[in-house]
Parts: structure tokens; C-alpha cells; sequence
């Protein structure tokens, strides 16, 4: 029998059908929609590469502008203190940030003065069980064991030693350890006693292996040479110096890198760089000085301090050539602070589901067979 109204029947699909369809085309979606997200955290990952690497560039370049200004020989400081008048050694300070230690030559009490970088003294130390027979050179070292600096001073002058029967029959060097704050202070020392194997020899270098701790004298004459002490020290006896290279004509000091890689060698009219005794490295052209007569390396090797007899007596600052300078650290790799997209499947690399069948192919099958299912239901409600 016919309906009263003459109305046509609706069918209506349940909710639940309808939700299903939803997601079943969210799925399908979802790959695209994933891709995409991936897509972009990639870009913003290239961006984020490509910003750092132009800061690193800007980094560069002013580090490269900054070196082209340390690359050029520079007055650093004149030594104001008027005590001071026959500046004969320099040692920058292992310790102390900016300071430079130095001292008078023959005819002077046995102190050492510490200079900053304005030239004035910070603070001036004296050797109270010393003798300042004829000091000629200063060298810095770090107590292996403790990190504590070390100041080596050189009485090691003899200009009447000729390598026979003239000059002193020994020499002497004295080990203190660097003070703590710089306040003037008196100090002890340790006293070593040195001879030569070959004779009698007048030196002004000093210097010691920061690798091994060995010292080191460097005599000053027409044919001069390296000397080294002993590994091990004794104040019981007179320690004996063995020649173990050459040096330039009248070398007026010597030091050794921080890092222990090279050590240099100063006379009158230049400078010479080696590996080790004989092997040279490089020639340094020194600026003009009344009378050249310090050495010694900055704190981070790059260049050399040099200085000059004299009251308020100059010294310079004399960038190394490359090759004479210290290998560089090495740089750690840049990573970047953002964290990597993860990827929206959960299967491998190749985007496969856990079955092995491709996403795409895997969503496509399950919106069919969700149609389907609507289909059948929509069937149902129509009848």
C-alpha cells in the first residue's frame, strides 16, 4: 500500500558511516600532507645551513682582518720604569695574562721587574739568596706537575771565556717559582751550577723545552752553539753543558714556543727559527734596535717580542711567517640546533609499510574498502 502523503522515502547514512568515510579520506591524504611537512622542515633546515654558514663567513672575515693587522711589526710597549735601564732578557709570563718579565745586566741588584702591557711595573721581585755576577737572559716554563709558573734566570755573561783557560770556571742559573699575585716580593731560588765540556763560553740565551723541561744556554760568539743541560738537575755539583747544534754569530737570546714545536734564536741584526738544533725553519727580519739584545714568544706562539737596551726602551711585537707558527686546532663540525623531521611512515626509508606495500597503495586500499563498506550500509538503510 501506497504512502497517505505521496511522499518519496529518504534514505539517511548513519553517522558512524560518514565518520568512517572521513577518515578513510584523511588517510589518503596523509602521505601528501607528511611529504609536504617533511618538505618544509628540509627548506627550514637549508635556511638554518645556509645562515650559519654565512655567519661563518662574517667570522672569517674579521678573523682575516684582525690577523692582517697582527701581521704587521708594532711597537707594543716602551718600559717606563727608570730602574730599568739595561733591559737584557724578556719572558712573558705563563700565568699572569699581559705580563712580561725582564731584568738589568751586569752592575744591577737581582731583581726582576714585571712590565705590563702599558709598559709600567706591576710589581718588582727580589732574588734574595742571588748573585747578579752578569745576568744575561730570563726564560718562563710551567711546572709540569703542579701548573705553577717557573722563572730561569741566566748569570751565564762571560765575555773574558774564550773556550780555554780564561773566563769562570762555572756558571750559574736560578730557578724561581713565579709568584702567585704580583706584589712586590722577595724570593728564593733554587741554584744550579753549570760548566761547558768544551771550555769556558760566554752566553746570553736561555731557554727551556715546555715538552721535556730540559734547559737549554746558547752561547754568544763568532761560532756559537746549543747547549743542553741535564734531564735531571742537581744543585750538589756542578751540572756540564753539551753542545748539541749551532747557533747564528753572536746570539743575544734565545726561547722556546709555548708549545714546545720550534725555538728561536736572536742576534744583532735578525732572527732564526728551528725545529730542532740545525734544522731552520725561517729567517724573521727584527726592526732597527740601539742594541738588540731580548727574544721571546707570545703566549699563543703566533708571533715574537723583542727588545733593546736603554732607558724607556722599546718593545716590539713581530708576527712569524706561517710556516714558523703553530698547527691550528682543529675546528669541531658545525650541527645544527634544529631537531630533524621525523618522517610520517612508519615502515623504512623507502616510505613501505609494515607489510612491505607502499603507503600510498596501503592508504588507496583502505578508502575502497571503507567505501565499499558505506555502500553496503547506505544499502541497508535505503530498504
Amino acid at each position: 500500500m501506497g504512502s497517505a502523503t505521496g511522499r518519496t522515502r529518504t534514505s539517511r547514512i548513519p553517522r558512524a558511516a560518514l565518520a568512517l568515510l572521513a577518515v578513510a579520506v584523511a588517510g589518503t591524504v596523509l602521505p601528501a600532507t607528511a611529504t609536504a611537512t617533511a618538505t618544509a622542515a628540509a627548506a627550514a633546515d637549508a635556511e638554518t645551513a645556509a645562515l650559519a654558514e654565512t655567519a661563518d663567513a662574517q667570522t672569517a672575515e674579521t678573523a682575516q682582518t684582525a690577523a692582517r693587522a697582527d701581521d704587521r711589526e708594532r711597537l707594543l710597549f716602551r718600559i717606563r720604569d727608570e730602574r730599568v735601564g739595561e733591559s737584557s732578557g724578556l719572558a712573558v709570563s705563563p700565568t699572569h695574562k699581559g705580563i712580561v718579565y725582564t731584568h738589568n745586566d751586569s752592575g744591577n741588584g737581582p731583581q726582576i721587574f714585571a712590565i705590563g702591557q702599558d709598559g709600567r711595573t706591576r710589581a718588582t721581585f727580589t732574588i734574595g739568596n742571588a748573585e747578579a755576577r752578569d745576568w744575561e737572559g730570563i726564560a718562563a716554563s710551567t711546572d709540569r706537575a703542579t701548573g705553577r709558573g717557573v722563572l730561569w734566570i741566566a748569570d751565564t755573561g762571560d765575555n773574558l771565556a774564550d773556550g780555554g783557560g780564561g773566563g769562570w770556571p762555572d756558571v750559574s742559573v736560578y730557578k724561581v717559582a713565579e709568584p702567585r699575585t704580583m706584589k712586590d716580593a722577595t724570593l728564593r731560588a733554587v741554584r744550579y751550577r753549570f760548566r761547558y765540556a768544551d771550555g769556558p763560553r760566554n752566553a746570553e740565551g736561555v731557554m727551556v723545552d715546555p715538552r721535556t723541561g730540559r734547559l737549554y744556554i746558547v752561547s754568544k760568539e763568532f761560532s756559537g752553539g746549543v747547549y743542553a743541560a741535564p734531564a735531571k738537575l742537581r744543585t750538589d755539583k756542578v751540572n756540564v753543558l753539551r753542545r748539541v747544534g749551532s747557533a747564528p754569530l753572536m746570539a743575544t737570546d734565545a726561547a722556546y714556543a709555548p708549545d714546545g714545536s720550534s725555538f728561536v734564536i736572536r742576534t744583532y741584526f735578525s732572527a732564526s727559527v728551528y725545529r730542532s738544533p740545525g734544522k731552520l725553519i725561517a729567517h724573521v727580519t727584527m726592526p732597527p734596535l740601539r742594541q738588540a739584545e731580548s727574544i721571546a714568544y707570545t703566549q699563543d706562539g703566533t708571533a715574537l717580542l723583542t727588545g733593546s737596551e736603554g732607558k724607556d726602551s722599546p718593545v716590539y711585537r713581530v708576527p712569524l711567517p706561517a710556516a714558523a707558527r703553530p698547527a691550528p686546532s682543529p675546528r669541531p663540525a658545525r650541527t645544527s640546533a634544529r631537531p630533524r623531521a621525523v618522517s610520517a611512515t612508519s615502515g623504512a626509508d623507502s616510505g613501505d609499510g609494515a607489510l612491505g606495500v607502499p603507503m600510498p597503495v596501503l592508504w588507496l586500499a583502505v578508502a575502497l574498502g571503507a567505501i565499499g563498506i558505506i555502500g553496503f550500509i547506505a544499502h541497508r538503510a535505503g530498504r
